[in-house]
Formats: structure tokens, C-alpha cells, sequence
């Protein structure tokens, strides 16, 4: 697991990528810290990780990054199982509210460079 603070080229994503079944790259984002803990099989694992730096649990969404999309659509999938969250209104394992994903795809564009 690798947890990008600064930046991460999308070079780098394509060469994790090619580890997992699909070309994707699991993501667990801190929307608060706008940072990102990437290269991991699971995202309960990037989770636990960012809980114990400190990071708040409602503020880390789950997401699939497609390096191969190359920033396109579809380059983001907002998938996991650790987004259902009845507590915070999203019922299901994709992020439900539309100005949450904004948030997560600023902090996912700030720290990926092609």
C-alpha cells in the first residue's frame, strides 16, 4: 500500500494496475486530508490504514481508478464495500451524492499527473 500525499504519476497507477484482475487500481480517499492510499487488494485494508494515521471514517470513500482511461470518463468508479453507510445516507457500495464524488475527484485530480 502506498499512501500519495503529493502526487502520483499515472505511469506509476498503469504499472499497479497490471497486478489486479480488471486493470484497476483500488483507492481508499480522505476527502478531509486530500490524500489517497492506493495498491492494496482490498479497501478495507487502505481504510484500516488511513484510521490509524488519524483520519476520520466518514470522511474516506472507496473509489476504482482505471489508469487505462487515461482521465476520461469511467477513469473514476465509485465501488466499494466500505461506502454503505446508512448513517450518512448512502445505502449502497457506490457514492450516491454527487457533490461528494466532486470531492473525491478533486482529491483524486490534484494528486494524479499524467
Amino acid at each position: 500500500m502506498k499512501v500519495v500525499r503529493n502526487k502520483i504519476s499515472m505511469a506509476e497507477l498503469n504499472e499497479m494496475s497490471k497486478k489486479m484482475f480488471g486493470g484497476l487500481v483500488k483507492a481508499v480517499v480522505d476527502i478531509e486530508k486530500g490524500i489517497m492510499v492506493v495498491d492494496a487488494d482490498m479497501h478495507a485494508d487502505q481504510e484500516e490504514l488511513l484510521l490509524e494515521e488519524g483520519s476520520a471514517q466518514e470522511n474516506l470513500w472507496g473509489i476504482n481508478i482505471f489508469p487505462d482511461k487515461l482521465k476520461g470518463d469511467g477513469w473514476i468508479v465509485f465501488d466499494s464495500m466500505i461506502n454503505i453507510r446508512p448513517a450518512q445516507e448512502n445505502n449502497s457500495r457506490s457514492v450516491e451524492n454527487s457533490q461528494l464524488q466532486k470531492k473525491i475527484k478533486t482529491v483524486v485530480d490534484k494528486l494524479v499527473t499524467l
